[in-house]
């Protein structure tokens, strides 16, 4: 049993300097070598445990997809209606990219899936069904007008979220992005809750993503 707690902890060190030494100098500049220094690993234990860059790179987003999905499992068992829970996972999502460095560096990883070999698919695709779900149950409960279209919204809100998060990183390392989350929150909420919910639901939206009460 120590072997094994050792094994993860040795596995976790090396995923974190990965992440730290991708979001400083980015995928393809970051070498496994460096990677040993900074996690103060052998090579031959990185080795063990990841034999080749790109084996790290997927780890590194499977990690960050799964912390990601720790916290959203909360939201989703919660008593809350679904068009609060979609804006509390968005916001979840926001604040870590803010400050987690797995999460950060996964998502990095993930829009520019160009420099790996294997395609990166099943986040994007876990997210969109998870919307597509909670956009259903809004239309059934009459938090979303009759004619929105689940999938055609999940379709469009998840490609935005990743958007905006990039513009986010380039404007203010992201520290804008609940602001630019609550923007596309708000356009959203007009085109698909009923008129007369629109005005609680926008405040609701600014004080979950901006946290003003």
């Amino acid at each position: 049993m120590p072997r094994q707690d050792r094994a993860v902890r040795t596995r976790a060190r090396i995923l974190e300097a990965a992440a730290v030494l991708i979001q400083s100098s980015g995928y393809s500049d970051m070498s496994l070598a460096r990677v040993s220094e900074d996690a103060h690993v052998t090579k031959g234990a990185l080795y063990f445990h990841f034999p080749s860059k790109e084996s790290l790179a997927v780890a590194l987003i499977e990690q960050q997809h799964a912390v990601v999905q720790t916290d959203a499992l909360v939201i989703l068992a919660s008593a809350a209606d679904p068009v609060t829970k979609m804006v509390r996972l968005c916001e979840d999502l926001a604040r870590k990219l803010m400050s987690d460095p797995i999460v950060r560096a996964g998502i990095q990883l993930t829009t520019d899936s160009g420099t790996l070999e294997t395609p990166v698919r099943k986040p994007y695709e876990d997210w969109i069904n998870t919307f597509a779900v909670l956009a259903t149950e809004a239309v059934a409960v009459g938090a979303f007008t009759s004619g929105t279209k689940p999938e055609t919204f999940a379709n469009l809100l998840i490609p935005c979220f990743t958007g905006l998060q990039l513009v986010s990183e380039s404007f203010s390392g992201r520290q804008d992005l609940p602001g630019r989350i609550a923007d596309l929150w708000e356009v959203l909420i007009r085109a698909s809750v009923p008129t007369q919910q629109v005005d609680e639901r926008l405040l609701e939206a600014q004080r979950i993503l901006l946290r003003t009460g």
